[in-house]
């Protein structure tokens, strides 16, 4: 027969045993339903602030364009001053003649077009916008704003 001190030594380590299996198995960890529901949530944050990310991207692309189309006249008035009249036909005239520093294409990839006389202004400067064909409502220049503005006015 077995002393009542080592059945309870060994009621006491079976105790033991169990209770460190329950902790065991409350500390396994997440479940995958609980991971697919943390990865969706992020994947939804991500994604917003992804699409407001690329709408600034967008914005910011229009912004330069504008503030170009503004320097590229003022480029261009100085040539014409320094050459009696003379209108450069492209970006590339304006660079051999030392009044810009740099020829650089719209953020899009596309040339700047430059009419003398213009038609809006004396000078009209005119980015393809996002699609690249001239004649389309996303087309940059620097007249639009001074006619969305007398637009506005009426």
């Amino acid at each position: 027969m077995k002393s009542p001190t080592s059945l309870y030594q060994r009621l006491l380590s079976r105790q033991l045993e169990l209770s460190a299996a329950r902790t065991l198995s409350r500390q396994r960890g997440m479940t995958l339903i609980e991971i697919m529901v943390v990865v969706a949530i992020i994947s939804l944050v991500l994604g917003g602030v992804g699409l407001m990310a690329f709408n600034q991207f967008k914005q910011a692309q229009t912004d330069t364009a504008r503030k170009d189309v503004v320097q590229i006249q003022q480029a261009v008035e100085l040539y014409m001053t320094q050459k009696r009249g003379k209108c450069p036909k492209t970006l590339q005239d304006l660079k051999a003649s030392g009044v810009a520093a740099k020829v650089s294409k719209d953020p899009w990839g596309n040339d700047y077009e430059i009419k003398c006389p213009g038609e809006k202004t004396s000078v009209d400067v005119i980015s393809a916008g996002p699609d690249g064909e001239l004649g389309t409502e996303d087309d940059v220049n620097n007249y639009t704003d001074e006619a969305a503005d007398e637009e506005e006015a009426k």
